[in-house]
């Protein structure tokens, strides 16, 4: 059973947090940072070779934090694999126990530490979503080949409601939903504002009671790791207040600073009709997420009935 599908269905605000695997083949590693978050959160997302550097495999991730008693969110982007792969993974994710999956395309292979790599694509991430949705609810592969038994998956995909134009992310969004995406977690919100512009057309056409929206919210450790982002990274919009509100601080006092911004993000999701539950992305920063959802009232996480 997936735990995070359980909080959702109850109609409990969930939590979830990130958990980057290691740049080796340490098991440990990955143990510890499990236990960091256990009881914090109601899932943890293990990423998939985040921008396109070579770690341990999310599958193999988590597998580790499945067997530590977690309920991991595999991650898998349609990079690396194609069609076969894909719906190989798909089937071996359910085998082991694996319950929940985050279907994304995945950062392009020249921002990583291997730009040489050739970039699969086979699919894209609609076309994974619609795929895997077709093997659990049809019990077919693409192509019509029955499965003797379908994976039992709850599939989530991404948005950004801070890309341009701001319409087609409402539709894209749509085809996600449409597509098979039981739940949605977004990019970090630091522009209150747009992401509340985004939730209002993304409800107005009925998408919010289609699908679970989480929003994702990153903990700043410093001004220079704002305006990093803000530049460096598409898609993501950070207001010139919230950088001047770290440049505001001492030195010593910008971590804090950033986790105070985070927990007050939260806090404005809570209180948004259509925002289901909030992703924690505290990048290399795991130890961090049990504070942020302490002060951010989330605490103790509910039960399943």
């Amino acid at each position: 059973m997936s735990r995070l599908k359980s909080i959702l269905d109850q109609g409990q605000f969930a939590v979830t947090a990130e958990c980057g695997p290691p740049k080796g083949a340490d098991p440990d590693q990955i143990r510890k940072k499990g236990e960091m978050l256990r009881n914090q959160v109601d899932a943890v997302n293990v990423t998939d070779n985040q921008t396109a550097i070579v770690r341990m495999s999310s599958l193999a991730a988590c597998t580790l934090l499945r067997q530590s008693g977690l309920d991991p969110v595999l991650q898998m982007v349609v990079r690396d694999r194609n069609r076969i792969a894909l719906q190989s993974d798909v089937l071996g994710a359910s085998a082991i126990g694996i319950r929940n999956l985050l279907c994304l395309s995945g950062d392009h292979q020249s921002f990583g530490n291997q730009a040489q790599g050739l970039g699969v694509f086979d699919l894209d991430s609609i076309q994974f979503l619609k795929t895997v949705k077709t093997m659990r609810d049809e019990g077919t592969l693409l192509g019509g080949d029955p499965l003797s038994v379908s994976p039992d998956l709850f599939v989530g995909a991404a948005a950004n409601p801070f890309a341009d134009p701001l319409e087609f992310r409402i539709t894209r969004l749509g085809k996600k939903i449409r597509a098979g995406a039981d739940f949605i977690q977004t990019q970090c919100i630091y522009n209150v504002k747009r992401f509340a512009s985004w939730l209002s057309m993304a409800a107005d056409q009925g998408l919010t009671e289609q699908v679970y929206i989480l929003g994702g919210v990153t903990p700043l450790k410093s001004p220079g790791m704002a305006r990093y982002m803000n530049t460096k990274v598409a898609g993501m919009d950070i207001p010139e207040g919230v950088i001047r509100r770290m440049e505001g601080v001492p030195e010593e006092k910008q971590r804090e600073e950033g986790i105070r911004i985070c927990v007050e993000t939260i806090s404005r999701l809570q209180e948004m009709p259509g925002v289901k539950g909030v992703h924690i992305m505290a990048i290399e920063w795991e130890e961090v997420v049990a504070e942020i959802v302490e002060r951010a009232g989330l605490l103790p996480r509910p039960g399943i009935s």
